[in-house]
């Protein structure tokens, strides 16, 4: 019985990931959802009470997803630059492969919709990477900016480049491509 309900939740979660990122929010009702994801509506509801419960469900999850494919072996590389760098190419690759979740964060990173609380517990998944930053700061590697900034123009800068590899034609060396636009970043930040 468990694996059915949580069948059923995967679903919703995967028919609301697809429809928010074709559609928006507001123009995908539970109800095209429920229908996306072969369920009743009021099945939807027994999981998501409100079409806000499941946003914000989603946006954690897939955040989570997130925070775990980017600190992947990170913890095997020896400097500062290596392991910047390895969190980079994480992301890329991530947003590569995950088109409409990286798509989702996105789109809704900045949303009404994703309360405070949801923003506050996304934001525990990330203290490695606030940590790291900062440790770059305080040795001197990379300048003394704001961590917040630094972690920003990270993410908007990993976002134009999975934007650039998916709209640019086959021929484009996705490997190229990251250390390029990780060499752009690194310029920017170190001494």
């Amino acid at each position: 019985m468990k694996e059915q309900v949580k069948d059923k939740r995967a679903a919703i979660l995967e028919a609301a990931l697809k429809l928010f990122t074709e559609r928006g929010f507001h123009g995908t009702s539970t109800a095209q959802i429920s229908k996306e994801a072969g369920v009743a509506t009021g099945t939807l509801f027994n999981y998501f009470p409100t079409k806000e419960d499941l946003i914000n469900s989603l946006y954690f999850e897939v955040k989570g997803r997130l925070s775990r494919s980017m600190g992947k072996g990170i913890e095997t590389e020896s400097t500062f630059q290596e392991k910047l760098k390895k969190l980079w190419s994480n992301l890329i690759n991530w947003g590569v492969d995950n088109q409409d979740e990286f798509l989702f964060v996105g789109q809704f990173c900045s949303s009404p919709y994703i309360t405070k609380f949801t923003r506050e517990e996304v934001m525990k998944e990330y203290v490695f990477l606030h940590n790291l930053v900062n440790e770059g700061i305080k040795t001197g590697e990379i300048r003394d900016f704001s961590a917040e900034l630094i972690i920003a123009m990270f993410y908007q800068g990993s976002r134009t480049i999975v934007n650039f590899i998916l709209d640019s034609d086959s021929s484009q060396d996705q490997n190229k491509v990251l250390e390029e636009g990780f060499q752009i970043l690194w310029k920017g930040l170190s001494k």
